[in-house]
């Protein structure tokens, strides 16, 4: 589904992805995983052909990630993502389906269903700006599952989100990848990761630590975060 081959990516002296190689199956959840600076959001920006790698390769279901048609089954919140404030969360959803080329016949339905996924029933008619950022979270994390993508990519997803919150998106995720949905995570929030991902990488100052299986990488009664903490101090 994912794979990076030697990917390194330069801003004049920074380097911040330095040769990094992984790959993430299909209907796998994974999480990238790493401190304030490490690369991670800088590999998603490549994924997204936001930005292009100084060397290497990225690649999503086989397809090199500089060519369109690979974007067209990904669903993707992006950290502190704007929700435009004169519009209600349902009009928001419904400019997302058109820009998606929903079929209008099925667009009422795919808003309904996901305005009650995302928990946000009896408020999808009011205006974004009297919106908590939990609440403009739960839509972001809405658009990105319009038109039903093969990959969902969330960069820290449960920002904004109280604890019910949090709960009710790992439950959805959860659902998800119950469903076969591939899973590609940002968060801080290890415990949660911990919960919901198979795999994860941990990278620090642009350079891959450890990917594996979660129980591979947590042992002998330590947790995600202890492991975290090991590795990234070094």
């Amino acid at each position: 589904m994912i794979e990076l081959k030697n990917v390194t990516k330069r801003y004049e002296s920074l380097t911040a992805v330095d040769d990094v190689s992984f790959s993430v199956k299909s209907g796998e959840s994974f999480a990238l995983l790493g401190p304030n600076g490490a690369g991670k959001t800088t590999i998603v920006k490549m994924l997204l052909d936001f930005t292009r790698p100084t060397a290497g390769s990225l690649s999503l279901h086989g397809i090199p990630s500089t060519h369109a048609e690979c974007r067209t089954s990904i669903g993707y919140l992006a950290e502190n993502h704007h929700i435009p404030s004169y519009l209600s969360g349902w009009h928001y959803l419904l400019r997302c389906a058109e820009l998606l080329n929903i079929n209008r016949s099925e667009v009422t339905d795919q808003c309904r269903r996901i305005v009650e996924m995302v928990g946000m029933q009896g408020r999808e008619s009011a205006k974004v700006g009297t919106y908590s950022k939990g609440m403009i979270q739960r839509f972001g994390l809405g658009a990105a599952l319009m038109g039903d993508p093969k990959l969902l990519i969330l960069d820290e997803p449960t920002a904004g989100l109280d604890p019910i919150g949090i709960r009710e998106l790992r439950q959805l995720l959860e659902s998800l990848k119950g469903q076969g949905m591939t899973i590609f995570l940002n968060s801080h929030l290890l415990s949660e990761v911990e919960k919901i991902c198979d795999t994860a990488a941990i990278i620090n100052r642009g350079k891959l630590l450890v990917k594996d299986s979660i129980s591979a990488i947590v042992k002998d009664g330590e947790t995600l975060e202890d492991v975290f903490v090991k590795l990234v101090r070094g």
